[in-house]
């Protein structure tokens, strides 16, 4: 594979409708895009109205929402030609790593790209290095999927440019990107905030007290429901709330600022065992058709002593 040199953050605006509209006929209508060059950290721009094969002009909600007027995509190029020219600025593909704020974008690109009769090769090149970047922000940091510029003023910066254009759509999801990595601390702080701690305040001095009080909280509260023999229905009632604590905490074992001390990843390494050993056990117990599952030792005493 070639070397990586640059991301590629693009976004489309799409013919839309207040009274509703199938996604597949929700065509782009502009394509806008911002290159970031690894090596020089310089920023390169694109964007292009595109327009679409549906004879009928955008709604009024559309044009409102977008800005976008018909008299724009009438004298604007086919998306197989706009699609073209964006290649030509990309300038290689197997270089890139593709992002976008919703994965809506990766198959707005794909149905279009199937509809105009593109080379599946090159869109499946684009796949493959592609990244939801909401999808990882709402799992490592905000829980919920935030707006691109909700998402920004957790580190206390202003969405730039004209709203619902899609370059600076693309431009600030780049800025997300890169406060995210550059600004670790903020990251966990507000993930510990979305995940764990949701309307407290949370700061480095007070963080790891406050998840060790709520981590017992929540051992306890599986503890009470455990026990040495269980319905098969009931383990698995278990096994699903062991899941969602799992879920809770799991973001602390990255730990990418280094905030969580190593004895509250300890706690949470021992709610992830206790989940690895409980699925298991129900996994054999179901495999034999079992309708009493039995904990064995080791499983129980995992959780009980950390109440």
């Amino acid at each position: 594979m070639a070397e990586l040199k640059q991301f590629i953050f693009f976004d489309f605006e799409m013919k839309c409708d207040d009274r509703g509209m199938a996604f597949e006929d929700m065509e782009a209508i502009r394509l806008g895009a911002v290159k970031y060059d690894l090596d020089t950290k310089q920023i390169s721009y694109f964007d292009k109205y595109i327009n679409p094969t549906t004879p009928w002009p955008l709604s009024n909600f559309c044009k409102q929402l977008t800005g976008i007027s018909d008299r724009d995509l009438k004298t604007a190029d086919s998306f197989p030609a706009v699609f073209k020219e964006f290649l030509f600025w990309i300038g290689g593909v197997k270089k890139s790593r593709f992002f976008s704020w919703s994965k809506s974008d990766m198959t707005r690109l794909k149905l279009d790209s199937e509809r105009h009769g593109l080379h599946e090769v090159t869109i499946e090149k684009i796949e493959s290095r592609y990244v939801d970047f909401q999808e990882t922000f709402s799992k490592h940091v905000s829980k919920d999927n935030l707006s691109v510029a909700n998402a920004l003023g957790l580190y206390g910066v202003e969405f730039k440019g004209a709203a619902h254009n899609p370059m600076y759509d693309a431009f600030n999801t780049l800025q997300i990107f890169l406060h995210y990595y550059s600004q670790p601390l903020i990251s966990d702080i507000e993930m510990a905030k979305a995940f764990i701690l949701p309307g407290e305040e949370v700061d480095p001095d007070n963080i790891n007290a406050k998840i060790s009080q709520a981590l017992i909280k929540d051992f306890t509260l599986l503890a009470e429901n455990l026990h040495f023999a269980f319905r098969l229905r009931d383990a698995k009632k278990l096994l699903k709330k062991a899941g969602k604590t799992v879920k809770k905490y799991e973001n602390i074992l990255i730990n990418r600022s280094g905030v969580f001390t190593e004895d509250v990843q300890r706690l949470v390494e021992h709610l992830v065992t206790f989940h690895v050993n409980l699925r298991e056990s129900y996994q054999e117990h179901y495999a034999y058709s079992s309708r009493v599952m039995i904990m064995d030792d080791h499983s129980m005493n995992s959780i009980k002593h950390l109440k």
